[in-house]
């Protein structure tokens, strides 16, 4: 039993693989020491390989894979080997019925200079990657459903000031108590700008 090994034969895109691999083969040496796995890559036809004895690990390492695969920074996609991160994928071609609908709709989910985009990624902590036909999301697992709700009320035709309130409503509901502790230091902070003291509370470190 101990002994016992489990695979995922996956295919990416031919253009990230490069990505997976990474520079002198740096990303690709990172997911096989940490997760204690083999990755296998066929370069030619974006065919990989991924061997390990902890099905837990070899899942987890797959959906990094696959997070890589989807446009996402190894960095990022990392994050997905914490247990309470959580990748999720849409398929814009479930709501678009021409290739002009598809341009259009992950305009709507970019929005200008990519505004649209960071405000969601802002309220849900989470990433979000338009690539291809596909827009990926990794996040907290609690934030993540709230997330995906709110990509797919843009891409079936809701107005973005409807979507980002119904964010703002989502984000009070799940962060009552770091908002109080937020707007604390803000007061705080204002205080010492009154009183002439320039340091920001907490050190002012970033959340």
């Amino acid at each position: 039993m101990g002994d016992e090994v489990f695979r995922y034969d996956l295919k990416i895109p031919k253009e990230r693989v490069a990505v997976l691999i990474g520079k002198s083969g740096k990303v690709k040496d990172e997911i096989e020491s940490f997760a204690k796995i083999k990755v296998d890559v066929d370069s030619k036809e974006g065919e990989i390989f991924i061997t390990g004895k902890d099905p837990i690990t070899l899942y987890a390492s797959k959906e990094v894979i696959q997070a890589i695969a989807r446009g996402f920074n190894p960095e990022i996609a990392m994050l997905l080997f914490k247990q309470d991160y959580g990748f999720e994928l849409i398929n814009i071609l479930d709501f678009a019925r021409t290739k002009n609908d598809m341009i259009r709709l992950k305009g709507r989910i970019i929005g200008t200079e990519g505004k649209s985009r960071a405000v969601i990624e802002q309220l849900t902590e989470t990433y979000i990657s338009v690539y291809g036909k596909t827009i990926g999301l990794i996040g907290e697992l609690d934030l993540l459903p709230v997330a995906r709700k709110a990509i797919e009320m843009l891409l079936e035709g809701s107005q973005h000031a409807n979507v980002f309130k119904f964010l703002e409503r989502k984000r009070r509901s799940f962060r009552v108590h770091e908002d109080i502790e937020i707007r604390e230091d803000a007061k705080k902070y204002k205080e010492m700008i009154d009183n002439g003291e320039t340091k920001q509370p907490n050190g002012g470190a970033d959340r």
